[in-house]
């Protein structure tokens, strides 16, 4: 060839280095009137380009102009190439007969090292078709010929491609081989889509291995390089689907996944590509509960996979709608037969899903009573209990718990449910965020829920008690990795302060702030990503909740865990040396009163809505009935500690008639109330006292608190600044804040108090070494949390409480400033006699005016923890 057919041979690589600047050379070229030689590879060029980033129509219409130049130029080998390139395109955009008689074609065409370069395209077709065999039958063939021609890009594509073939067989070692391998000879080019693609394939290897967090952060880096191309990638949106998905973030993949969707429709993209995240978008539907949608998504990628002749990938397809029309009731011996087909080809095609199939239908086959059925397909599940990634073991376990069950093996179920919840621990400690941490739990609810169970049946109150311990608030069980010392992270979080204050003060002046507003969701989107890039490193401890520990350490305080099985609360009524079982009501329908007292006592925080409180009294007894039910008879006359389920964490149990003239206390576990009643207060006794900005009194009750403690370091106005707020607060024996409190239900760990500067939010608390030993925060919403995965909750009080605090008081509904004042003066006056928050909490609620108000403020306000 020509130097100038050189130089327009070189556009072929700048594809995936620089794509846009190859795109404009190519149409350059053209546009010059080139030969046929030279237009053949720019029109290949396009059709790459179109191929990968636009769309599929246009990139077909250039390639097929591609191959014929080439014919016309009378040259084999360009020929061949451009018929490898057009296989691949013609295979994405569904026709799959098309796209492999294009590759048998350019094989016969091409010779040597442009051979190996269509069998490399071809090797990725399998794999893209799901023909993982023949993938690797094709690249085994490709690699000597392109490493003995010193290809450098087209080995590390080979190697890369080799990996991810591994990957999709289980093949983890092997994978992290080739990848290493193919990460080496990237970085002696300058080709950086494929540094691109590498880095999104280190992030699958970590994902496969168990490593979420590290792949999470692969995969945000591998965006990052994208979007500096300028060039989407529909395949790392899949990947990124799946990774949120193994960590509790189904919502989130889901809306990745369908906006992905709209962006490929909008170009004209690749079908395949659309059926794949079809997939990951049908999958997000079930985990997240949305049964209809994954129905819906589901059927679609079926029948775009099977059109596309690519039987591994529909085989998933059938597998996610079965599992989608069981979670939408649907049982019928036709779904078991499905279900034990997709599980029977899965197998046949070393697929790591196959377990996950067969413990799908023989839940099928029990839900029909099928038990001869149901043992033969779990018990083909159960065998992936010992090996492989830490959910796939799971699933064996589930399916060995089931198969225990269904023998009447009390014993085989505890075992096997104590065997699989390990697992998902020792998985969850690899988690460094504490969000990723509690969504994981979520993973481990249905073991949680036979072991329970089984112990009901036939292990007596101690046992269910247990059990009722071993996968509740496990969050709250270690402290959080602590953020890393991360300028980038820093400089998001003094960055959020900053706009969300310019946005409160914007609003509060009538100026509009959607710029502002969309600044701040674009921080919050980087400190999130930066803070779920946390691997954790404290192990877990191995401690088991023990009964008798708990009994002794109660001394006179009862401790009531409520226990949910099949919808109905059970009270454990801990004591006295002895665990007693009641029934109590039903959880939906306390749920419902729960959400009709806190709309009550909002309106009871306004001055004229005294005829509400009645109405929120009888609330009060109804819920007693429903939470406590005969236990509340048993109660005696010390102190109770209350320990709810998640679903119940905004019951303002003060309200109670048994517990409204108690010393009372709530905690997430029975096991966090032991660490917080055996945890020292810090030397020294530091008070500290912050008044934040905007509150309707000022924060009256600052200055005569700081007359009881003689000299405590009091933060106001321009001093109430977040980092130093955060570095009195480090180890103080007590805190009060009075400043306004926001929850954010769509984001609990962007949950904020208001300070001089902006937002002290939770991230900013898993920052300090030791927080306070005992805090109040006598605002609004300070005590409002968000239940997520099995029985976690996140929210300002969960923070604190690993962290070293041993006692929290804080309001979970909005609350009248004016009447906090006297409320809060009672709580210091009586805790500087040198009681518990909660007894100062008791005896506050029955020094203040026994108006509406007043009674409503004081049953808002709970006493967390033992301090």
């Amino acid at each position: 060839m020509t130097a100038g057919s050189d130089s327009v041979l070189e556009l072929l690589p700048m594809v995936f280095a620089a794509p846009n600047d190859a795109l404009a050379g190519a149409e350059r070229v053209l546009g010059t009137g080139a030969p046929p030689l030279h237009a053949s590879v720019a029109h290949q060029v396009i059709g790459i380009w179109q191929r990968d980033f636009g769309d599929l129509r246009i990139a077909l219409h250039h390639l097929r102009r591609a191959r014929d130049l080439a014919a016309r130029a009378e040259s084999a080998e360009r020929e061949a190439d451009v018929l490898g390139t057009l296989g691949v395109a013609l295979v994405h955009a569904g026709r799959t007969r098309q796209g492999l008689a294009a590759f048998e074609r350019g094989v016969l065409r091409g010779t040597g090292h442009t051979r190996a370069r269509v069998l490399y395209r071809r090797a990725y077709v399998w794999w893209v078709l799901g023909h993982h065999r023949e993938a690797l039958e094709d690249v085994r063939r490709a690699i000597p010929v392109l490493r003995q021609a010193d290809d450098v890009i087209w080995t590390a594509r080979a190697l890369t491609l080799r990996a991810t073939v591994h990957l999709a067989l289980g093949a983890v070692e092997r994978a992290d081989a080739d990848f290493t391998a193919a990460e080496a000879l990237w970085d002696t080019t300058g080709q950086e889509h494929d540094k691109a693609d590498a880095v999104e394939s280190r992030g699958l290897a970590a994902f496969r291995s168990g490593d979420v967090p590290a792949a999470l952060r692969l995969l945000d880096e591998a965006a990052e390089r994208y979007a500096k191309l300028g060039t989407p990638s529909f395949m790392l949106n899949i990947r990124r689907c799946e990774v949120l998905m193994a960590a509790g973030l189904a919502p989130e993949a889901l809306a990745e996944a369908d906006a992905a969707i709209a962006v490929l429709d909008g170009i004209g993209g690749q079908s395949t590509r659309k059926a794949e995240l079809l997939l990951a978008a049908a999958r997000a539907a079930r985990l997240a509960g949305d049964a209809h949608t994954a129905i819906a998504r589901a059927a679609l990628a079926v029948r775009l996979f099977a059109a596309q002749r690519r039987t591994w990938w529909e085989t998933h397809a059938r597998l996610v709608l079965i599992e989608a029309r069981m979670a939408a009731g649907r049982s019928s011996g036709r779904l078991v037969a499905d279900a034990a087909a997709v599980a029977d080809r899965l197998a046949s095609f070393g697929a790591p899903a196959a377990p996950e199939a067969s413990l799908l239908a023989g839940r099928i086959a029990l839900r029909l009573g099928w038990r001869t059925d149901a043992e033969r397909h779990l018990a083909v599940a159960a065998r992936s209990r010992h090996s492989g990634p830490p959910l796939a073991r799971m699933t064996g376990w589930a399916a060995q718990a089931l198969r225990a069950r269904a023998a009447g093996s009390g014993r085989g179920v505890l075992e096997a449910c104590r065997r699989g919840l390990d697992v998902l621990d020792d998985h969850r400690m690899t988690l460094g965020a504490s969000e990723l941490r509690a969504r994981a739990t979520e993973q481990g609810a249905e073991l949680a829920a036979l072991a329970q169970q089984a112990s009901l049946s036939g292990g007596g109150p101690r046992r269910l008690l247990m059990w009722s311990e071993r996968w509740r608030a496990t969050v709250l069980s270690t402290p959080p990795t602590r953020p890393p010392a991360d300028p980038a992270l820093l400089s998001c979080l003094t960055a959020h302060r900053e706009i969300a204050a310019r946005a409160e003060a914007a609003r509060m002046e009538g100026r509009p702030v959607p710029a502002l507003e969309r600044e701040q969701r674009r921080l919050e989107r980087e400190i999130r990503s930066r803070t779920l890039h946390m691997r954790g490193d404290a192990p877990g401890d191995g401690h088991q909740f023990d009964v008798g520990r708990l009994l002794e350490r109660l001394d006179g305080t009862q401790l009531v865990e409520l226990a949910v099985l099949d919808g109905r609360v059970h009270v454990l009524l801990c004591g006295r040396g002895r665990v007693r079982r009641f029934e109590a009501g039903l959880l939906a329908e306390a749920e419902v009163e729960a959400e009709h007292v806190q709309a009550a006592l909002r309106r009871l925080a306004h001055p004229g809505a005294e005829g509400r409180l009645p109405v929120v009294e009888a609330a009060g007894r109804r819920l007693e009935e429903l939470l406590l039910g005969p236990a509340a008879a048993q109660l005696g006359p010390g102190p109770v500690v209350v320990v709810p389920p998640g679903r119940l964490h905004r019951v303002p149990w003060a309200l109670l008639p048994s517990l409204r003239e108690r010393v009372l206390s709530v905690s997430p576990s029975a096991s966090s109330w032991l660490r917080a009643r055996e945890t020292e207060p810090p030397p020294g006794g530091r008070h500290v006292l912050v008044r934040g900005p905007g509150l309707a009194t000022g924060g009256a009750e600052v200055p005569d608190v700081a007359d009881r403690y003689g000299r405590p370091t009091v933060l106001e106005h321009d001093e109430a600044r977040v980092p130093r707020v955060l570095a009195e607060l480090d180890g103080a024996a007590l805190a009060h804040i009075a400043a306004h409190g926001t929850f954010r239900a769509d984001s609990p760990l962007f949950s904020s108090l208001r300070m001089a500067d902006g937002p002290l939010i939770v991230h900013d608390f898993e920052r300090l070494d030791r927080s306070p030993y005992r805090i109040i925060l006598s605002s609004c919403d300070t005590a409002r949390l968000a239940s997520v995965g099995a029985d976690e909750l996140l929210g300002l009080v969960t923070a604190l409480l690993p962290l070293g605090t041993a006692g929290v008081v804080a309001s979970s509904a909005p609350v009248n400033d004016a009447a906090v004042v006297p409320l809060m003066g009672a709580l210091h006056k009586a805790l500087s006699a040198g009681v518990s928050l909660a007894e100062a909490l008791r005896d506050a609620r029955a020094s203040v005016p026994g108006d509406a108000v007043h009674q409503a403020t004081g049953w808002a306000f709970t006493a967390f923890g033992a301090a």
